[in-house]
């Protein structure tokens, strides 16, 4: 089992204050769980920018609050600035780990299709995570899933077809095909793809109905 420290500390500023924590260099965030209390803290902005990196969503962060000892959570929710993409705020849960949770683990394809290399079709990944149940230790920060088994353009793999770590239980339905090789398109079909549809000049459509305009003010006199 993985696991992530991450210091962090109370915090006071709260709402439109919550921008001179930023400010000094600190990202506003929130710890909350099942039994216990929410609670708002801040940690360094560039100590949660690795971590988050190292740990997604999927992996347990041990957060260290000052004066309040060591708290197994898993990074619940980011939030960032529309404009300037950077991180404003972001949730923790408190992980109780005798308790099943249900949790967003990534997929990472490994390996070469055969339908790709040997006969020049294009991967499809039709899914990148899955929803997963389990104990909080047994999470994984991401899932293998191997693509030797698409040797045609017939193959493909299924949720039901992934090797299950140890204690987790893959949600959703077993047949979600998440991988699959499309074959490479026919000269037709790239001729097609070539033709652009004429675009209508806007000025040209607006002189023509002027004129037509004209022409029956015309008739009519």
């Amino acid at each position: 089992m993985q696991t992530i420290t991450l210091s962090a500390q109370g915090r006071e500023k709260t709402g439109k204050q919550s921008q001179a924590v930023r400010a000094e260099g600190f990202l506003p965030a929130v710890v909350y769980g099942r039994g216990t209390e929410s609670k708002p803290i801040s940690v360094a902005y560039g100590a949660f920018e690795k971590a988050y990196r190292q740990a997604g969503e999927s992996t347990l962060v041990d957060l260290v609050i000052e004066g309040s000892g060591a708290v197994k959570t898993l990074i619940q929710d980011v939030q960032k600035d529309p404009v300037s993409d950077k991180m404003i705020h972001v949730d923790f849960y408190a992980v109780t780990m005798t308790e099943k949770l249900t949790a967003e683990i990534p997929l990472k394809f490994v390996g070469v299709a055969g339908a790709v290399k040997e006969l020049g079709g294009t991967l499809v990944k039709n899914v990148s995570e899955v929803e997963v149940r389990c104990l909080p230790g047994d999470l994984v920060h991401e899932i293998e899933v191997p693509l030797d088994s698409l040797a045609t353009f017939e193959d493909t793999i299924t949720i039901a077809a992934i090797v299950r770590p140890k204690g987790i239980e893959i949600l959703g339905a077993q047949d979600t095909i998440i991988a699959t090789v499309m074959p490479p398109m026919t000269e037709e079909e790239m001729k097609k793809l070539d033709e652009k549809p004429v675009e209508a000049d806007v000025s040209t459509i607006a002189k023509i109905e002027t004129k037509k305009k004209e022409d029956e003010e015309t008739a009519k006199k």
